[in-house]
């Protein structure tokens, strides 16, 4: 029997979409008309190396809730999994300690109040999910955030 799976988009909020086109715009201009020789594949190399840590969706299995990157996954194991709590404003008040503020993703390291420290994997914030396990938190972004935590938590 096959095993059973769900998935989820990862929408981008207006803010990620504004960020980004702005941002890519600026480095092709900066990479195509403002330098010359060495320091021209320096935007360049910024904007493919961000674009790497895109988050394209989510798929939960019975064993991990599995993030799709670009070229690979990021598995977050359901073992040991304490939580999931939909939360719009998770992210509200977070610092960015290592990480992409809006280059395509608002992914790496954050710290708020509410959270403590954290890790991103996220496209829309108003869309977050906070996952708590053991002395770890993550912050999703799936397009069905209701639905998605009615499916990880069985319910």
């Amino acid at each position: 029997m096959a095993e059973e799976q769900r998935s989820f988009t990862a929408p981008w909020s207006w803010q990620l979409i504004v960020i980004s086109v702005l941002l890519t715009g600026l480095c092709l201009w900066i990479g195509i008309s403002r330098f010359s020789g060495a320091w021209s594949f320096v935007p360049i190399v910024l904007m493919a190396g961000c674009a790497l840590f895109v988050v394209r969706g989510y798929v939960i299995t019975p064993e991990a809730i599995v993030v799709k990157r670009l070229f690979w996954c990021t598995r977050l194991p359901r073992i040991g999994l304490v939580s999931a709590t939909f939360s719009p404003k998770a992210m509200k008040g977070s610092v960015r300690t290592f990480g992409n503020g809006g280059f395509y993703s608002f992914t790496g390291w954050h710290w708020n109040r509410e959270l403590g420290n954290y890790h991103a994997l996220v496209t829309d914030p108003a869309r977050s999910v906070v996952l708590r396990y053991p002395g770890r938190r993550f912050v999703v972004s799936p397009g069905n955030p209701d639905g998605f935590v009615r499916e990880l938590m069985g319910g």
